[in-house]
Parts: structure tokens; C-alpha cells; sequence
């Protein structure tokens, strides 16, 4: 049953957007569907030495083309406010636009931490093209500004911690 529902998930969300208009629905799937990437990605962060971690097959591009273009962006800590203002809103789109015909579903809404030094929540996470995400986490793994995740969370799900704190208090 679950395979089944994963599999018509999948369809909705790779149908065309203008089919759907402001179907609530298809917001909640697509809120299910980032927070599993979100919660994949951050075990996977905790788990491996991410200077080797590979993301796409086009990481190399994607770190040359980011860092060419935002030469002196700090990617520790991103400031929501000064990505998404009117400039570098623009640099981004042109940025993200190079990714049309090379990473599949670039441009889908990806969640990215804002802060390396924490993990995903309301506070610490903000909504971006697929490829900004890549750009600012690859940049993040090469420069060794992911590994500190290891040193502070353990590797396991959100969904998983909270049930077991949920036990701990219980006993």
C-alpha cells in the first residue's frame, strides 16, 4: 500500500502546475515530500565526511558557476532577507536559469538550512529553487562547513528523536 501511494504521489507532483491552480493538496504533498529530502539529507550530513559528498552529477559545474557569481557569499549562515532582496533576487534567477536543461526539477522549492550550525526547523530553514540549494550545500560540504553536523546531532530522523525524547521522558 505505501509503495502504491509513493508512486501517485510522485505523478501529482510531476504533473504541470497550471493543472492544479491553489490546490491545497498538492501543498501538503509537496510539504511531505521537502521535509523527507530535508530528513534524508541531514542524516546523510551526519553521517559522512561531506567534503566527498557528491549531490548531482553536475556538482562541479554548479560550485564553479556559484562561486564565480557569488564570489564573497558567506554560505555558514545565510540571511534570508539579503538573498531574496530585489539585486540579488535577479542574480539569483539569471544564476538558477543557467540549470534549466541540465538539473532535473531545478527550480522545484527545496528547503535549506539557514545556518550550518543548526539543524532543519521553523527558525532555521527558509524555501529555495532546487539549484540554489545545491549551489550554497555544495559549497557548504566543499569548504568543510558541514562537517560540524556530526559533531552535534546524531544521525537519525527528526520523526525518530522526537519519539524517542517522547520515550525518555515517559521512563
Amino acid at each position: 500500500m505505501l509503495i502504491r501511494i509513493y508512486f501517485v504521489f510522485q505523478d501529482v507532483l510531476s504533473r504541470p502546475a497550471e493543472e492544479f491552480g491553489n490546490d491545497e493538496t498538492l501543498e501538503h504533498l509537496w510539504a511531505a515530500r521537502a521535509m523527507e529530502h530535508s530528513d534524508i539529507y541531514f542524516n546523510v550530513l551526519c553521517s559522512v565526511d561531506t567534503r566527498w559528498l557528491q549531490l548531482t552529477p553536475h556538482d562541479d559545474l554548479i560550485y564553479t558557476h556559484f562561486r564565480q557569481d557569488f564570489p564573497d557569499l558567506d554560505v555558514s549562515n545565510i540571511n534570508e532577507n539579503e538573498i531574496k532582496n530585489n539585486t540579488n533576487k535577479a542574480k539569483w534567477r539569471m544564476y538558477c536559469d543557467k540549470f534549466k536543461n541540465i538539473v532535473e526539477d531545478y527550480s522545484f522549492g527545496t528547503l535549506l538550512r539557514a545556518d550550518t550550525k543548526g539543524d532543519y526547523s521553523e527558525q532555521n530553514t527558509m524555501l529555495v529553487p532546487r539549484v540554489q540549494f545545491y549551489a550554497i550545500e555544495i559549497a557548504r560540504n566543499r569548504e568543510g562547513l558541514n562537517n560540524e553536523v556530526k559533531k552535534h546531532y546524531k544521525c537519525a530522523s527528526k520523526a525518530n528523536l522526537e519519539i524517542s525524547e517522547k520515550t525518555e521522558v515517559a521512563v
